[in-house]
């Protein structure tokens, strides 16, 4: 308070405690002409000590005011979007004033806090911990491509950052400590009037009402209503990629699924459908599990919503035990999406498949595993064996025979050392390029790394060919093939 409201308000007190009424005063003073009033001692002590306590009075009630406003007046609006939007406004102190769910996704998550109402009086970094735990377990954080988007509104651009800055330390820590594998996004938002009217026409955050703002910059065709209702984890990728155009979002994804599927949706669950737009090409990942079938994946297109890829139907099995030359002699089913054939060529043919491919006969394998899997909507066998020679992974695609990815480790030859001639990078190169059957020409993203293990010379080989990836581990001295490991590339 300045020394002039001072001023003022203990004008109006004094005014209050003695009236101007002079006439009043001279006329009942003419009443009792010749009258003598005695003065009492300590009369004017006393009413000068009644104007201090009243004056003392209107300093604590205006100092009172002053708290009351700092500790009820909102100072920051931080926001937490993933799909549920969640807002709190936040006084200087830091302490929740109120958390309000901007959507039916985030009344489900602060259900159990009284939709919001609990967090009231709590500190900002409790408050947004409890939340984001909230979030993890509702399964809104639990994939690597998942993102929440912190966002804080304040006059004070300073205090802005440092509260951007702290939460987002405080989510980081929190999501490590929950194994959850989702991005943190964060800034900090110039108030706007019209940014908070966006918001609430269409019951966001003024944080996801900015980033729908970035994604419009880039595109002005696309509708702030459309993209206000894509995820925050959409909305990111949008802008990473210059938002094209509109995607056809996440519930569109799925029944584009449930429908190309047919048979196996029906008789199963999509359990995941995750946004993919900043890959090539945009897509969204979609997750199907079948009880009787196991996993299977589908790609569909971000803009378009057509199916890319997976089975269109419930797969045709021939479990005969199959022989390497009946591959293929099952029925199958492709279709339009380039999902693959899902014929059987039964286990006998997926063990001769892979016992070829090492070199060796079935007389000499031992300890032996096979297990018939779905990948993808892909019928495969996997298979772990050993032999006198060293042990090996491999598994077969379980329509064709083709040997999808195989991995060798080989026993060290008795005596093997350090001695003899070291055969360099370039025939450790040889060896790996002549065993996979591949010429250099036809390599690429080739690295060489010589090492020593257990006193041994050896080089370690990496290159990729034809769709595959390759990894060798051949002998310094002798050239042999100590490991390799053959897979699809990524």
């Amino acid at each position: 308070m300045t020394d002039k409201e001072l001023e003022q308000r203990l004008e109006k007190v004094l005014s209050a405690t003695a009236p101007d009424d002079l006439d009043g005063v001279l006329s009942r003073c003419a009443a009792r002409k010749g009258t003598v009033i005695p003065m009492k001692k300590g009369t004017s002590r006393k009413i000068w000590k009644s104007l201090a306590a009243a004056c003392l009075a209107l300093v604590l009630v205006g100092g009172g005011g002053a708290y009351y406003y700092q500790a009820n007046a909102v100072a920051s609006v931080v926001s937490l979007d993933v799909n549920p939007s969640i807002e709190l406004s936040v006084n200087r102190s830091e302490k929740i004033l109120s958390c309000i769910p901007l959507n039916e996704e985030a009344r489900t998550v602060l259900a159990d806090m009284g939709e919001g109402a609990d967090l009231k009086g709590t500190k900002l970094d409790v408050a947004v911990n409890a939340i984001v735990g909230a979030l993890v377990r509702a399964g809104y954080l639990d994939s690597l491509s998942s993102a929440i988007l912190i966002s804080v509104e304040d006059s004070d651009q300073n205090r802005a950052v440092r509260i951007q800055q702290e939460l987002t330390g405080t989510v980081d820590a929190l999501l490590q400590s929950q194994s959850a594998g989702a991005a943190i996004l964060s800034q900090t938002v110039a108030a706007s009037a019209d940014l908070d009217q966006q918001a609430r026409e269409n019951n966001i955050s003024t944080g996801k009402a900015n980033l729908v703002n970035q994604a419009i910059a880039l595109n002005g065709s696309l509708s702030f209503t459309s993209l206000a209702a894509l995820t925050v984890e959409e909305l990111k990728d949008l802008v990473e990629i210059g938002a094209p155009a509109m995607p056809v979002g996440v519930e569109a994804a799925r029944q584009a699924v449930e429908q190309y599927a047919g048979d196996l949706a029906a008789g199963g669950t999509i359990t995941e459908v995750d946004p993919e737009l900043d890959e090539y090409p945009p897509r969204y990942e979609v997750e199907l599990y079948h009880p009787s079938y196991g996993e299977f994946e589908y790609q569909v297109d971000a803009f378009s919503g057509q199916v890319l890829s997976g089975p269109s139907g419930l797969p045709t099995e021939n479990t005969g035990s199959g022989s390497a030359g009946s591959a293929g002699t099952g029925s199958s089913s492709t279709g339009s999406g380039g999902n693959a054939t899902t014929s059987d060529i039964g286990q006998a043919a997926a063990k001769s498949a892979a016992f070829a491919h090492a070199g060796v006969s079935e007389s000499q394998v031992y300890d032996l595993s096979v297990e018939r899997d779905y990948d993808d909507g892909r019928l495969e066998y996997e298979m772990e064996f050993r032999t006198d020679q060293g042990e090996y992974e491999y598994t077969v695609d379980g329509s064709t025979g083709a040997v999808i990815k195989s991995e060798q480790e080989l026993y060290a030859s008795a005596g093997a050392g350090t001695s003899g001639t070291d055969i360099g990078s370039q025939g450790a190169k040889d060896a790996a390029f002549t065993h996979a059957g591949v010429s250099e020409s036809q390599a690429y993203e080739l690295e060489v790394e010589q090492d020593y293990e257990g006193g041994r010379l050896h080089y370690e080989v990496e290159f990729k060919a034809g769709g595959m990836e390759y990894q060798y581990t051949i002998d310094g001295v002798t050239g042999n093939i100590l490991q390799y490991e053959r897979d699809r590339e990524d």
